[in-house]
């Protein structure tokens, strides 16, 4: 063997994640809001790039033409792209979801985003709460109840009270900071107490109630002990409390209805972060000749390569540099609004099977929900997992029975007990919800609400109950009966 230099010349195949492919992947895993900021970027950076009005896409009940190629082939190149100028303006489209007009989805949307009839959207920000913050609530009232002399004090206290109504800094902190006495920042604390809603800047629950007992004019002795000790009164442990109190079965009675009123976090009914409201990125509507699945146009914007700017601009004087940076800006164009109607294609084409697939669900309900995975859809319309699984990223389907997250269609699969077909794990929590909801005065356990699932076909272990249950906030056996028991109280 000689070892010298030497050239040899290799042939191999790689992928190779170009701009472009990066950004059509991007675009996949965006739901439509964020597609309107992103391509609000691009029409800004790209002047050959301009707005047009929204767009449809609808899955036809008789195509007459072959469906074009899928985002997978798309990306790799594998098919030629389709004629990037075409005017959605001049082309038919179905016209039978609340996208088109002003009806037809309102009852389903719940308050989503719809197009109205003149073709404006519904500004869904003009109905947030306009309400100020929680802090800008007590500064109003504190400056007629508090000294001018102590205002810095009493704008610190209100600084360190978060949104539930809670003092959460240390009276001795406070008062170190502001290098004043500690009884000057008890009593201006004090005056804070006041203030509307009645408990807020309490240091702990029991001082939260026990100021609304006393603005109640209810805070006697028995109920200052029964606030002391809300241990007691969450484990149900009612023969300690009338011992403690010096009360009787009817007086305790009296006092936990009276507890119940009561609100632990008054802080929440001013002010706190706006709702934010969930769009629908697609429609689903049954018709007479199947399911019509839609993109929400209202929130779909359109971006058109402006061709007549890139003629001027071609026919004037430009060095090489001034050439070369149009011709980037006119692939890119391309390339952008390629991308965008592939993307609006493959969302549709990945809804219509999981409607197909989950057909049941949208006919009957949860219950029937089934199993499925992200590689059974892919496998069925030929298209790559992570595909998939961008494309039902962050997105959601509004239809006759709510309004849901895609990914909320995929679910694990639980073994029928008979031996039949597997059954969704949804279906299963919403067994175990029914189930607890009926129980009535008799608390089921998880051991009964095993044998009350395999009765109806669902083979599930009892740790699996216990999860499902914890998973729907619904707690134990013992702490059902106990919360049963303080009702009845």
């Amino acid at each position: 063997m000689t070892l010298a230099p030497r050239l040899d010349l290799r042939q191999s195949q790689s992928l190779v994640m170009t701009p472009q492919l990066q950004q059509a992947i991007k675009l996949l895993a965006l739901s439509n809001l964020e597609i309107e900021t992103f391509i609000a970027g691009e029409i800004e950076r790209n002047p050959l790039l301009e707005a047009g009005q929204a767009s449809v896409v609808t899955t036809p009940e008789r195509p007459e033409a072959p469906e074009p190629a899928g985002a997978d082939a798309l990306v790799t190149g594998a098919v030629a792209a389709e004629p990037l100028d075409l005017d959605y303006a001049t082309e038919s489209h179905q016209s039978d979801s609340a996208a088109d007009g002003g009806g037809g989805f309102d009852g389903a949307l719940g308050g989503g985003a719809a197009s109205s009839g003149s073709g404006e959207v519904v500004d869904l920000d003009s109905f947030a709460d306009t309400a100020g913050s929680l802090a800008d609530h007590l500064m109003a009232q504190a400056g007629a109840c508090v000294p001018a002399a102590d205002m810095a004090i009493a704008a610190h206290l209100i600084d360190q009270i978060d949104e539930a109504g809670y003092l959460t800094a240390t009276l001795l902190d406070i008062a170190n900071r502001l290098g004043v006495p500690l009884a000057r920042v008890q009593g201006v604390l004090a005056t804070v107490q006041t203030l509307d809603p009645t408990g807020v800047g309490a240091r702990d629950l029991a001082e939260c109630i026990a100021l609304q007992a006393k603005e109640a004019d209810r805070y006697d002795p028995a109920m200052a002990r029964l606030i002391e000790h809300l241990d007691l009164v969450a484990r149900g442990e009612r023969a300690r409390l009338k011992r403690i109190c010096g009360v009787d079965d009817e007086d305790l009675a009296d006092m936990i209805r009276e507890l119940r009123g009561y609100d632990p976090k008054p802080g929440c009914r001013i002010g706190g972060a706006p709702t934010q409201t969930v769009i629908p990125d697609l429609f689903v509507q049954r018709t007479r000749g199947g399911w019509a699945i839609e993109l929400n146009g209202a929130t779909l914007p359109r971006v058109l390569v402006n061709r007549r700017y890139h003629a001027e601009l071609s026919s004037g004087p430009q060095d090489k540099t001034a050439k070369a940076w149009l011709g980037d800006m006119l692939a890119s164009a391309n390339w952008l609004v390629k991308a965008l109607d592939q993307r609006q294609r493959t969302i549709v084409k990945v809804a219509t099977e999981i409607v197909k697939q989950q057909e049941a669900f949208f006919l009957h309900g949860v219950a029937h929900l089934k199993p499925m995975t992200l590689a059974r859809v892919a496998e069925a319309i030929e298209m790559h997992e992570s595909t998939v699984s961008r494309v039902t990223s962050n997105k959601y389907l509004s239809c006759a029975r709510g309004l849901y997250e895609l990914k909320y269609f995929f679910t694990s699969a639980i073994q029928a007990a008979d031996g039949g077909d597997a059954v969704s794990a949804e279906a299963v929590k919403a067994g175990i919800r029914a189930l607890i909801a009926g129980e009535g005065d008799k608390i089921l356990s998880d051991d009964t609400l095993v044998e009350l699932l395999n009765a109806k076909g669902f083979d599930i272990a009892r740790r699996t109950v216990a999860k499902y249950r914890e998973a729907l906030g619904i707690g134990s056996s013992v702490q059902r009966r106990r919360a049963r028991a303080l009702e009845g109280a």
